[in-house]
C-alpha cells in the first residue's frame, strides 16, 4: 500500500470517527440530561486544548487551570456586571486568557520537563489566590446568577435547546481548529520537537518560538472552554482555577490517549461521567477515580483512543 493511500485511508477513518462524535452529541440529548452533555463538551474541549501542548509538543503543564478558570471570571463578570451580550462576553474572556498564556509562556517556555511543570503550577497558584482576593470574583462565594443573555441579541439562551447547540457549535469550531492544526506544518514541527527537539532545533527550527505558539493557542482554547462553561452553569468560582482542575485535565487526557484526537473527548466523557454518578460516594470519588485511573492505565497503556488506533492501525 502507497503512503498516499495508507494517508487517505487514515484521514477517512478519522472522518468516521468525528461524524460519529457529531451524531452521538446531537441524538444524546434525547435520552441524557442536556445540561450534563453541555458540562461534557467544555471539559473536551479543555481536554482537548491541553492535549494541543502536551500531546502534541511534549509539554506537561500543571496550571492550565488558570486559563481555564480565570476565563471563566472574566466571561461571568463581563455578562453580569457589565451587560455584555455572551458573545461578546466570550470572545473577551478568550482574549484574556489568550494574554495571560502569552505572559505564561514567556516565563515559562524556556524551561523544559519538571521544571516548565512546576513553573506553571507555581504561576498557577498565583491566579488562584488572585481570584481568592481580587474584588471582581466573589472570594470564595465566586460570580452567582451570571445571565445568558441573548446570543447576537437575537436567541435567548435562556433555553436550554439554544445553550445546548451554541456550546455544541462552540465545542465543534474548537475541536476543528485542533484538528487542523495538528494536520498543518506547524502540528508537524510540534510533533518533530515532541520526539526530539534537538534534532529540530539542528534542522533551523526556532523551537522556543513554536513551543510558545502552541502554548497561547492551548491556553486560549482552554480559555474559550472555561468561558463557555461560566454562561452554561450561570456560575465562576474558585474550582475551576484550583490545581486540582489542573489534575483533572490530565487524567483526562491520560485516559483517553495521549496524542490522539478523539481521545480527550472520551477522557472528559469518563470523568464527568464518574462525578456525576459516584456523587453518592461524597469524599470516597477520588479514591473512586485513582482506582479507575490505575486500572485504565494498566489495562490501555495508550490511552482506550490510543489502544484502539494501535488495534486499527489508524490515527484517532
Amino acid at each position: 500500500m502507497t503512503q498516499s493511500s495508507t494517508s487517505d485511508s487514515s484521514s477517512r477513518t478519522q472522518w468516521y470517527a468525528f461524524g460519529l462524535m457529531v451524531l452521538a452529541f446531537a441524538v444524546l440529548p434525547f435520552w441524557v440530561y442536556p445540561i450534563f452533555l453541555m458540562k461534557v463538551m467544555c471539559f473536551a474541549l479543555f481536554a482537548c486544548a491541553f492535549n494541543l501542548l502536551i500531546g502534541f509538543s511534549g509539554l506537561l503543564s500543571f496550571g492550565h487551570a488558570m486559563f481555564f478558570g480565570m476565563a471563566g471570571y472574566v466571561s461571568a463578570h463581563a455578562a453580569k456586571q457589565w451587560g455584555l451580550q455572551p458573545e461578546v462576553a466570550i470572545a473577551l474572556a478568550t482574549l484574556s486568557a489568550c494574554a495571560l498564556s502569552t505572559l505564561a509562556g514567556m516565563l515559562a517556555i524556556r524551561r523544559q520537563g519538571i521544571y516548565f511543570a512546576m513553573i506553571t503550577l507555581a504561576l498557577a497558584q498565583l491566579v488562584y489566590f488572585l481570584c481568592l482576593q481580587a474584588p471582581f470574583t466573589g472570594g470564595e462565594d465566586g460570580i452567582q446568577g451570571v445571565p445568558r443573555g441573548k446570543l447576537f441579541g437575537l436567541i435567548d439562551l435562556k433555553s436550554t435547546t439554544a445553550m445546548y447547540l451554541t456550546v455544541m457549535a462552540i465545542f465543534l469550531g474548537g475541536f476543528g481548529l485542533i484538528w487542523r492544526i495538528v494536520s498543518s506544518p506547524f502540528g508537524e514541527v510540534l510533533k518533530a520537537i515532541r520526539e526530539n527537539e534537538s534534532r529540530a532545533l539542528s534542522l533551523g527550527y526556532d523551537t522556543s518560538f513554536f513551543k510558545l505558539i502552541a502554548l497561547i493557542l492551548s491556553g486560549t482554547l482552554a480559555g474559550l472552554a472555561g468561558a463557555t462553561k461560566a454562561l452554561v452553569f450561570q456560575l465562576a468560582s474558585l474550582t475551576d482555577v484550583h490545581w486540582s482542575m489542573s489534575g483533572e485535565v490530565v487524567l483526562m487526557t491520560l485516559i483517553g490517549g495521549l496524542g490522539t484526537l478523539f481521545g480527550p473527548v472520551l477522557g472528559a466523557a469518563v470523568i464527568v461521567s464518574m462525578q456525576n454518578y459516584l456523587a453518592d460516594l461524597g469524599s470516597w470519588v477520588t479514591v473512586a477515580q485513582g482506582v479507575i485511573f490505575v486500572v485504565c492505565v494498566m489495562a490501555f497503556r495508550k490511552g482506550v483512543i490510543g489502544e484502539l488506533a494501535s488495534w486499527l492501525k489508524r490515527p484517532l
